[in-house]
């Protein structure tokens, strides 16, 4: 069946390997929320903290965690880090994850040729 599709293919393993782990990190609403504040601009624990709802020891850890992902990057001034979103295809992705949610959440019918706007 997919053969007969022109130009169909599968992405290689490494590619499948990296999303799956993206999108696991992902799965965790806390992570969600310090994302999208990062997509705002730079912020610190403490900050990110705030605007999650959540421990700043535990939003250090998620950090850490979309780090090694490649997902955050940090800045080091003086004795404080400040994070952002490590680049644009981590606005796009969650982009799409909300405005997908929202569709859900809604019972939207599906508009493709629509741009993703979760807000």
């Amino acid at each position: 069946m997919h053969s007969s599709i022109e130009d169909f293919e599968m992405p290689n393993e490494e590619q499948v390997h990296l999303a799956a782990e993206s999108f696991r990190l992902l799965a965790d609403p806390t992570r969600i929320k310090v994302l999208w504040a990062l997509l705002q601009g730079e912020s610190s624990v403490a900050c990110l903290a705030e605007l999650a709802g959540a421990a700043p020891t535990a939003v250090s850890q998620h950090l850490a965690k979309l780090r090694l992902a490649g997902l955050v990057k940090g800045r080091r001034e003086g004795t404080f880090v400040y994070y952002s979103a490590a680049d644009h295809h981590v606005r796009r992705l969650l982009d799409q994850a909300l405005f997908h949610a929202d569709h859900l959440d809604r019972d939207l019918p599906d508009q493709s040729a629509a741009s993703p706007s979760p807000h």
